[in-house]
């Protein structure tokens, strides 16, 4: 899986927002924090608001804050505000990809490993990124990454 400078850039400003104090907080502030470039963070809040992940004040008090508690916000839903679906090919959703020949089983491998990124990014949010305390089947994998690979080629 390859994620973009501009999802890793939603996921820290989204971050910053989770733990922000009461009030709206400047795209300033969070592009400091986090040092994003405050252009590009600019547009990454703009679609963070469209999916209306994050709200915006204008003004002297303005900022953006969370549009919903920090647990009902996963990962995936940020994701997908500034990237689009988690898992395509060329373009397509696997299912919509068809294969001939010795090439047939790909679209079953890009479904499988759809699901198994959907598993992780759906089942963390900015919740459990903030405060540490992420899903057991996240941590194990974290703390042992070949473990899964070893036991299903066993």
């Amino acid at each position: 899986m390859r994620l973009s400078a501009r999802v890793d850039y939603a996921l820290r400003a989204a971050a910053e927002l989770a733990v922000a104090d009461e009030g709206p907080v400047t795209a300033e502030q969070l592009a400091r924090a986090q040092a994003i470039p405050g252009k590009f963070l600019e547009n990454i809040l703009t679609q963070l608001r469209r999916a209306g992940l994050v709200r915006s004040q204008r003004g002297p008090v303005g900022g953006y804050w969370l549009a919903r508690p920090p647990g009902e916000i996963s990962l995936a839903d940020i994701i997908r505000a500034v990237d689009g679906p988690l898992a395509n090919v060329r373009g397509e959703r696997p299912e919509h990809v068809d294969y001939d020949g010795a090439a047939r089983s790909l679209q079953q491998v890009w479904i499988a490993l759809r699901a198994s990124e959907r598993a992780i990014l759906e089942g963390v949010n900015l919740q459990h990124l903030v405060t540490n305390e992420l899903p057991e089947t996240v941590r194990s994998l974290a703390e042992d990454p070949d473990a899964w690979v070893n036991h299903t080629h066993r």
